[in-house]
């Protein structure tokens, strides 16, 4: 899992279990203390706020859970998986387009991050070089024709080439 995106889902987190375990106990006492509580809107707004506190924070440790089970061993090197940089040629806007395979987190169309659970993030996933994924989206089927495709395996080891490089450059300077 992205370290970031780890990072992001374990602040909101510890910020929904602070607010359950300390800031909506006190609404819920002061709110009590009004009386009657079948007319106290502040009780039941407490309340519900923490119903869908209690839910939020299922859904973001389900999700955690989800996440910190990718295993990047089995995401292929050959074809289009999590972590790809793809280039598609859209045939029916007649340009390429650069798009990046991403968790639901990161997502951000205007960026070209799509995530694989994305109309367009299923059609590409799987896919290689020369294949055309088609697309089912509201506004009709799209073809996109991979172009080029860099895996999250690729963007590694050029990583740890340039790392290499740049140690040995940095090493013979000093020479």
């Amino acid at each position: 899992m992205p370290e970031h995106i780890k990072n992001q889902l374990q602040k909101e987190i510890a910020v929904l279990e602070y607010e359950l375990a300390h800031e909506l106990p006190a609404e819920i006492k002061k709110a009590v203390s009004l009386g009657d509580l079948s007319e106290n809107a502040e009780y039941h707004m407490a309340k519900q706020r923490q119903e869908f506190v209690n839910a939020r924070l299922g859904q973001l440790k389900k999700r955690m859970a989800e996440l910190s089970l990718v295993n990047l061993a089995n995401i292929p090197r050959d074809r289009t998986g999590f972590g790809s940089t793809v280039v598609v040629f859209d045939t029916q806007k007649d340009e390429e387009i650069v798009y990046r395979l991403v968790t639901s987190e990161e997502s951000d169309v205007s960026k070209g991050l799509i995530s694989t659970t994305s109309p367009i993030g299923r059609g590409l996933v799987g896919k290689r070089v020369g294949e055309v994924a088609t697309i089912v989206t509201p506004n009709g089927k799209r073809e996109l024709e991979i172009l080029k495709l860099t895996t999250i395996h690729d963007e590694a080891e050029a990583a740890e080439q340039q790392d290499g490089a740049a140690n040995g450059t940095g090493s013979g300077a000093a020479q």
